[in-house]
């Protein structure tokens, strides 16, 4: 009676915990079960003593003895044990924090701390259950620091022909200056470039030894001066457009910035909505998306009547 009862006020402890906020920063339930399993251990000593007609001493002295069995039966116990406590104490792991651990197959919410186990609800539903020991041998990602950032990263590169980068006419210039984003932007860079090239005396038809704007660089400048005046990108981190390593699908120009949004449904129409308007508008600058052939463009060729050659 005595262990049923103290087996029901440790879960009604546990209980209570829960509903207190801090259970989702520091949960309990895995001191709660040594504290069980210590409580089953000194009145099973005791009832085995009752029923022995013997002193729960002599019993307690034997324990000594039969330590190498109890660490190997409570291998896992004591390992989840040592785990929970420093996952706890280093602010490793809260309920509710999303985590990912490929090893495991979890990718979700953790929704429980147990002495041996953490359980993981998954995207899709299903519920992963991870050795708690492991969490502390192995690596994971948590996410929590991005949701009090606030802000979670566009990290995604658009593929330009390099075949459609040129340096920028008067004729491009004047349509590139009705673009509020960067008018002040051409316009500074024009006196810049005027004022470089006169001081070397450079004409503007030396497109070698002067220097000129580019549409590539200019559409960085617009795409850069987009996202800092979107309204659902985070301003307090950085913002950046720049060139990677071009390749045979390209020139990438990768976006870098964050949305001050981390609810996943609203990322991905936030950044769905960026690279529409991307895509819609690179156009405009007479630069091309790198796109590889399809069947339609080799069926398009073939048929052309003036092209004898592919006939």
């Amino acid at each position: 009676m005595s262990v049923f009862a103290i087996n029901s006020f440790i879960d009604s402890i546990d209980d209570y915990y829960r509903t207190l906020p801090i259970s989702k920063n520091r949960p309990i339930k895995g001191f709660l079960q040594v504290i069980k399993i210590i409580t089953f251990i000194v009145l099973g000593i005791i009832i085995i003593a009752t029923i022995l007609d013997r002193s729960p001493v002599l019993l307690l002295s034997g324990i000594g003895v039969m330590s190498a069995v109890l660490t190997l039966v409570f291998r896992d116990s004591i390992l989840g044990f040592v785990a929970g406590v420093q996952l706890s104490a280093n602010d490793m792991l809260r309920i509710g924090d999303w985590i990912e651990m490929p090893k495991y197959g979890a990718d979700g919410y953790v929704i429980d701390i147990t002495l041996n186990t953490v359980k993981v609800q998954n995207w899709d539903q299903t519920v992963t259950t991870i050795p708690a020991y492991s969490l502390v041998s192995d690596s994971f990602k948590n996410w929590r620091s991005m949701f009090q950032t606030g802000g979670r990263r566009i990290k995604r590169a658009i593929y330009i022909d390099v075949n459609s980068i040129k340096f920028c006419d008067k004729e491009m210039l004047e349509k590139y200056k009705k673009i509020k984003y960067i008018r002040e932007y051409i316009q500074k860079k024009e006196e810049e470039i005027s004022r470089y090239n006169k001081e070397r005396n450079i004409t503007d038809d030396d497109l070698i030894n002067g220097r000129h704007l580019t549409n590539i660089g200019t559409f960085r400048a617009y795409v850069t001066s987009y996202l800092e005046n979107n309204p659902y990108i985070h301003r307090s981190i950085a913002i950046v457009v720049r060139h990677l390593a071009p390749g045979e699908n390209g020139l990438p120009l990768e976006i870098y910035a964050f949305t001050n949004d981390t609810a996943w449904v609203n990322y991905e129409r936030i950044q769905a909505d960026i690279f529409d308007h991307i895509f819609a508008v690179v156009h405009e600058f007479d630069l091309k998306i790198f796109q590889s052939p399809t069947g339609s463009d080799f069926r398009q060729l073939h048929h052309r009547p003036d092209d004898k050659l592919m006939r």
